[in-house]
């Protein structure tokens, strides 16, 4: 059994997306610090008019810089909604063929959970790989009630998580190598890969070909099987 275990992003990018595919189960890694300007509540879209990404950003209520992500809460007295289905609007009603329906299902979304962000996450996860054609076999990982032995380094949570779900393989995409002690996963018997998105270019109407945006961007400029393809492109190693 392959396993993937990533804190929760905002309409995340290809990679994240293909991780979720190759994987056997998902774990939504939410019993973690929530850290600002990350990408938890945030993420990247191609800008109307510039050479540039746009950020489209899901307010946030904090208690203390000290809050994890499945305690946040979204500020719903901003017009966060409105205002991203503007900046939507504004980057891709006039140029891209998926438009309606992703709009469509970006605003379903957002107005789908209103209170806490992590559910937010998950239900926009849900509908997006519905959309896409993939399947979300998920646990949220501070609602499993794991036995695990005392954590001296954040390169300690996957492998004993992975052992405990009895896992045979663990996933991360190749930013985290650092992170891991190959040891450690060889004394329990949990084999280490990194999945690597490959970027292709698609047309996004624009003078330059701008990578690794949300999820979003792939939707309004390709049709589902043209996804499915980009899905399946990426390297193990």
């Amino acid at each position: 059994m392959k396993l993937g275990i990533m804190q929760p992003y905002l309409f995340p990018y290809l990679g994240y997306m293909q991780l979720i595919k190759y994987c056997d189960e998902w774990i939504v890694f939410d019993d973690v610090q929530y850290i600002s300007r990350g990408w938890v509540n945030r993420n990247r879209i191609i800008h109307p008019s510039k050479l540039e990404a746009l950020y489209i950003s899901v307010p946030v209520k904090l208690d203390s810089h000290n809050d994890k992500i499945k305690d946040v809460l979204i500020d719903i007295s901003s017009d966060y909604i409105n205002k991203i289905m503007g900046q939507l609007e504004s980057s891709y009603k006039k140029r891209a063929p998926y438009y309606k329906e992703v709009s469509t299902l970006i605003e379903e979304c957002l107005k789908g959970r209103k209170e806490k962000l992590l559910d937010l996450h998950i239900y926009s996860l849900e509908k997006i790989c519905d959309y896409i054609g993939i399947e979300f076999k998920y646990k949220i990982f501070s609602e499993m009630n794991i036995d695990l032995p005392v954590i001296n380094d954040p390169g300690e949570w996957a492998p004993y998580i992975s052992n405990s779900e009895g896992a045979d393989v663990y996933v991360n995409p190749p930013g985290g190598k650092d992170l891991f002690n190959q040891s450690l996963f060889d004394s329990l018997g949990v084999s280490l890969e990194f999945l690597s998105a490959n970027f292709k270019e698609y047309n996004q109407k624009k003078k330059s070909f701008l990578p690794g945006l949300s999820i979003i961007d792939i939707m309004m400029f390709n049709s589902t099987d043209e996804i499915q393809t980009m899905l399946s492109d990426f390297n193990i190693n």
